[in-house]
């Protein structure tokens, strides 16, 4: 019995892949949650075989949740479950520790091939990520500004884009403020931006962000 856990804050979302799994024999789904904090707690009490994560969640989201998760438990892994398709998401969840890559637009075939390949040791991507992915490897020396963004300033991207203060990400991320004021401000160079608001519109540009999630 595979044992799966959902995370992802959209209630419809989780639901319809219960729904799903629960009628596929051999895979049983044990737990919900709808944040990056609510997995790692989840995860540690559960112990899930795997779990599929949606990127951007309240708090410290996705990418910071399967950061910890990974490097603290060696039977859990992570499947990134999104509607991002487009890099950094893909080099930076799978550089997060996670050992799938799944959008939103998969059929049922699929997350349950990815569920099984990945619980038998191996990486699943699927075959638009596994193109980008091969491309961006390609291209590896041209590097954009985008390429060299690492997880944690992706994380705190995001968390800025939400309109989390300085003081609230150093607090998810138990980090001092002076080491999360380093990652805005080599984000604000690397971007060629100067403060949270341009880096906000930044990230919406560029497809990082959509507007209903910015606050």
């Amino acid at each position: 019995m595979i044992n799966v856990m959902l995370a992802d804050d959209h209630d419809m979302i989780r639901y319809g892949l219960k729904r799903m799994l629960d009628d596929v024999q051999g895979i049983n789904v044990i737990a919900e949650v709808k944040t990056g904090e609510q997995a790692i707690k989840q995860a540690r009490r559960m112990k899930p075989d795997i779990i599929l994560m949606d990127i951007c969640m309240p708090g410290m989201g996705g990418l910071e949740a399967t950061r910890r998760i990974t490097q603290s438990s060696l039977e859990t892994r992570v499947i990134a479950f999104t509607v991002y398709e487009d890099n950094p998401f893909p080099s930076c969840i799978i550089d997060a520790g996670a050992s799938g890559y799944l959008t939103k637009g998969s059929g049922v075939g699929e997350v349950i091939d990815a569920i099984t390949t990945v619980h038998t040791g191996k990486n699943y991507y699927t075959k638009d990520i596994a193109d980008k992915l091969v491309a961006l490897f390609i291209k590896f020396r041209d590097k954009t500004p985008l390429d060299t963004i690492t997880v944690r300033e992706m994380v705190v991207l995001l968390l800025v884009a939400q309109g989390v203060n300085n003081r609230d990400i150093s607090e998810l991320l138990c980090i001092s403020p002076k080491t999360t004021s380093t990652h805005r401000y080599r984000l604000f160079e690397k971007l060629g931006v100067g403060n949270d608001v341009e880096l906000t519109r930044w990230a919406i540009r560029h497809g990082i962000v959509h507007e209903t999630t910015v606050h």
